[in-house]
């Protein structure tokens, strides 16, 4: 496994939207409404799309070369990238443990009230990251 892959995906671009497609990858065919959230959903749907493969333990194509790409009518051409191991992460939903310090006055409150502060903690970083589940 790679930390990180390239491949040529193909926008299609119609009047009820946009469809994408790797040549490499038949079954990935995310769509949507703009351009922005196109290559969004282009990278999810290719970190997916890998992340299955793995999991399958199905061997990956060799991506075919960016200037082997024909483009038809109202298409374009780009490369979709994908950092695996963040995307394995999370869809593997693992937890690491950290330690952290806090005062023990707060300790206690936090322990008198029944707090749980791993989950406090996940979602003030998630906050501060700016990042969703």
């Amino acid at each position: 496994m790679k930390d990180r892959y390239a491949y040529v995906a193909l926008f299609h671009t119609a009047d009820d939207g946009i469809s994408i497609s790797f040549p490499d990858l038949p079954g990935c065919l995310p769509c949507a409404d703009s351009m922005d959230e196109a290559i969004d959903n282009a990278r999810e749907a290719l970190g997916l799309h890998i992340w299955g493969l793995e999991q399958d333990k199905e061997d990956l194509p060799a991506p075919t070369p960016f200037d082997q790409v024909k483009c038809g009518e109202n298409e374009a051409v780009a490369i979709i990238d994908v950092f695996m191991p963040t995307f394995r992460d999370k869809l593997n939903n693992r937890f690491v443990k950290k330690t952290l310090s806090l005062p023990a006055w707060l300790a206690d409150l936090a322990d008198k009230d029944g707090v749980n502060c791993s989950k406090i903690f996940q979602n003030a970083l998630m906050n501060y990251l700016g990042v969703e589940k």
